[in-house]
């Protein structure tokens, strides 16, 4: 996703992007609170890797349980500090407290195994926790995606220090408070801040991983500052996912999946469509049924909250999203919907969709994180396949097609961690994968995150001799 604008304040404001108000003021932690955080947690390491696995995983699982009695409220902050709609919101509350159980599960089931060799000796590979976890979120899910690397790494035998974004740091805190009660002192720490914190965060030389999703640029400058400290990086960034929508698929039905993967949470997922390339022979069909869903998905009013699009997390994103919109249009593409940015309170950005795009356009080459469907009309699947594996990104793509030849090349060729066939979104649950390029490296959920949360040690137990 697009990196955050350095802040020039030591306090975080945080506004409601519906409608302005405010939804609260935090102090930034300072580089020595930092320090402190990280030290409590080193400190407190030891005696969590030492407890039982079933211990750790009992606390994980209250924890779960004591989101779910206050999911409402939860949900309810999200909504107001970065725009999800209501339900949408409860949804990331409940997928956390999901995540948490499944690995407050599957942590006592984490082993290693044995090795055959003499028999007057015992050889194991034995996983271990690694130390301290920093976590780095993002806003457009603050729920959900915390709850898998809090919780990966917790039921390893790790420690962590948390950093929710300063988009949405109150449902951070909340977040974190949660797991402070049910944990031993020192086991989770929070840090409110904004780039600079996660900076320092990152940097900590007794930091031993860290584990961040957010902006491609942030990643960068995550994966050198490890580089230094020898800190494992667990990386996923910024996508450019594109859609290729093959001949032979019915429209309509495409053009569904195209508005539901570009304009769910208005845009703000980190496996959004962010590019689409249809085939000549469905492509009116296709446009047209676009824009009518374009056109019928209902903004909020500042008033009651957003049903179906939602406001845009704040200012800044909306200008992004504007400004690839407009230089599109500059350059060439047609508006088809959208593409103006509305009068009233909030950050509202309409469901947009622009055609006669270019592979050169911006919004066609980075992410543009908005409710925006660029469409390229192709002449047939091969270019359309080989347009969607331009670029440096590697997260995810969605492949429409009913020619199941088409599917398995697709599926095989394209390089990037996650391809979905006949659906923008959905997949069976435990299923992880690593992102590629500029996307990111590592297992960022499923079981194999407690790989990544754990190192491995091989053990040789000979026979004494007396």
């Amino acid at each position: 996703m697009p990196g955050a604008e350095p802040y020039d304040s030591d306090l975080l404001t945080v506004l409601d992007p519906a409608d302005g108000s405010l939804v609260g003021t935090l102090e930034c932690a300072a580089p020595a609170e930092v320090g402190a955080a990280v030290e409590a947690a080193a400190k407190a390491a030891l005696d969590w890797a030492r407890t039982a696995p079933s211990e750790r995983a009992a606390c994980v699982a209250e924890a779960a349980a004591r989101l779910a009695a206050s999911a409402d409220a939860l949900a309810v902050l999200t909504t107001r500090e970065m725009g999800k709609p209501p339900a949408d919101a409860r949804g990331g509350v409940d997928a956390g407290v999901a995540t948490l159980r499944q690995y407050a599960e599957l942590g006592p089931l984490h082993r290693g195994r044995s090795l055959q060799g003499g028999w007057d000796a015992t050889d194991l590979m034995v996983p271990q926790p690694r130390g301290v976890v920093a976590a780095i979120t993002p806003w457009n899910d603050p729920v959900a995606v915390p709850c898998g690397l809090i919780g990966a790494a917790l039921v390893t035998g790790n420690t962590v220090v948390f950093k929710p974004s300063e988009r949405s740091p109150h449902t951070g805190v909340e977040l974190a408070r949660a797991f402070a009660e049910v944990l031993p002192p020192g086991v989770l720490q929070v840090l409110v801040g904004d780039g600079r914190t996660g900076a320092a965060l990152a940097a900590d030389p007794l930091i031993d991983v860290v584990a961040h999703v957010g902006s491609t640029l942030t990643g960068r400058a995550i994966a050198q500052a490890a580089a230094r400290t020898g800190a494992k990086a667990v990386l996923e960034n910024g996508g450019n996912d594109p859609m290729i929508v093959d001949a032979g698929v019915d429209p309509v039905w495409a053009a569904e999946q195209a508005a539901l993967g570009a304009f769910a949470n208005a845009g703000q997922i980190c496996t959004s469509i962010e590019r689409i390339y249809v085939a000549e022979p469905v492509a009116a069909d296709f446009l047209d049924a676009l824009v009518r869903r374009a056109k019928a998905l209902a903004a909020g009013s500042g008033v009651e909250p957003a049903t179906e699009l939602g406001p845009l997390v704040d200012e800044r994103m909306r200008r992004s999203v504007h400004d690839q919109v407009s230089e599109a249009i500059v350059d060439g593409a047609t508006l088809l919907a959208g593409g103006e940015v509305p009068d009233g309170p909030g950050t509202f950005y309409p469901a947009t969709v622009l055609t006669d795009c270019t592979d050169a356009m911006t919004v066609m080459r980075e992410e543009t994180f908005g409710p925006v469907a660029p469409v390229r009309v192709v002449p047939d699947f091969d270019t359309a396949l080989t347009a969607a594996m331009t670029g440096p990104y590697g997260l995810a793509a969605v492949v429409l097609t009913a020619d199941m030849e088409h599917a398995q090349r697709a599926w095989r060729e394209l390089q990037v961690g996650t391809v979905k066939v006949n659906a923008a979104f959905g997949g069976a649950p435990g299923g992880a994968a690593q992102p590629r390029g500029a996307s990111g490296s590592g297992f960022g959920y499923g079981p194999e995150l407690l790989d990544e949360m754990t190192t491995t040690k091989v053990v040789h137990l000979g026979t004494p001799r007396v």
